[in-house]
């Protein structure tokens, strides 16, 4: 996939397309089901598939930084988007400036003028540009008079409710990381860099932890998770703890990962963690050895939580 950035490379690298348009944050189920009808309906015409999206995300330049916490940043985002088969991600700035664009201005500008495009697929419940005047009902008019054809897509289902952002968010935030996955299609993942911890894992309890400085915005709930830790190419099970360690008094959330049967130096390096099942909360032992005692039966649990095929670690993949 090839990420565009402005109405110039746009220009040079698309001629006629299929566009989608959105948020995407998550690129969960009901964004999956988007992208894969735009890429379905690109590949049935002769069409380039086209996804237009936003950096930074709208809410954050026009709420300000009191936003809820987003599933996956821009990087994440993208990955998932390219692991969908699509051809042209045009990522844009998003400014005041642009949401102040009146959607006819901006369909004729960006869509029309900047993509060729001749085919659109939005999402059951979209809408964009001033006030949010760009929905079904008015992108279906502004087909008819420059000859574009709009598809309105479905929302997606999963016990019984709707797959949506808000709800990913909750059930994250929640711990429910082993529920939250078939509305992802995926294990919740963060990642971050490994940096210098308070060396009690390996010295004083016998398990040596990586401990990261995440990038992401949302972290599931506190407490002891059985995960996989993707480093190098390499995908090793392991035992993370999201936290304050009680026993030891502190007060600063911490992300502590014990990768199982590894001895490598990663320090500096960056591990990506996917959250497959929360083990116990967080607690606060009366002293080392009950704590030392407990993490032997987090990683037993773990082990064989993680040897399950339900467990294994599937990313999203193109449907063509």
């Amino acid at each position: 996939m090839h990420v565009l950035h402005n109405l110039h490379e746009a220009r040079e690298a698309v001629k006629s397309s299929c566009v989608t348009i959105g948020n995407f944050d998550g690129v969960h189920m009901g964004h999956q089901k988007l992208l894969w009808r735009t890429r379905q309906k690109a590949l049935s015409v002769g069409l380039a598939s086209v996804v237009v999206t936003f950096d930074p995300h709208p809410l954050r330049v026009l709420v300000g930084t009191h936003t809820p916490p987003f599933i996956a940043l821009t990087p994440q985002k993208l990955e998932l988007i390219s692991s969908l088969g699509i051809d042209f991600t045009l990522c844009l700035e998003f400014t005041k400036n642009l949401a102040a664009l009146e959607p006819e201005e901006f369909v004729k500008t960006y869509l029309l003028n900047g993509l060729g495009m001749r085919e659109m697929v939005i999402g059951y419940d979209y809408a964009f540009g001033r006030n949010r005047k760009g929905d079904f009902a008015l992108l279906s008019e502004l087909g008819r008079r420059f000859a574009f054809q709009v598809e309105q897509v479905g929302p997606v289902l999963i016990n019984d409710a709707v797959v949506s952002s808000s709800r990913i968010r909750d059930m994250v935030q929640a711990g429910l990381v082993w529920e939250v996955r078939p509305l992802l299609g995926r294990f919740y993942r963060v990642e971050g860099k490994v940096v210098a911890g308070r060396n009690r894992g390996g010295r004083l309890l016998g398990f040596p932890t990586a401990n990261l400085r995440l990038k992401d915005e949302l972290f599931p709930q506190t407490g002891v998770y059985a995960v996989w830790a993707e480093h190098a190419g390499q995908i090793l099970p392991a035992v993370a703890n999201i936290g304050f360690n009680p026993t030891f008094g502190n007060h600063v959330l911490s992300v502590e990962v014990h990768i199982l049967d590894f001895a490598g130096d990663i320090y500096s390096q960056e591990v990506r963690i996917h959250f497959v099942q929360r083990l116990r909360s967080e607690q606060k032992f009366p002293d080392v050895q009950a704590l030392t005692s407990r993490i032997r039966e987090d990683i037993l649990l773990a082990r064989r939580i993680l040897a399950s095929p339900e467990a294994h670690l599937v990313e999203v993949e193109s449907r063509g």
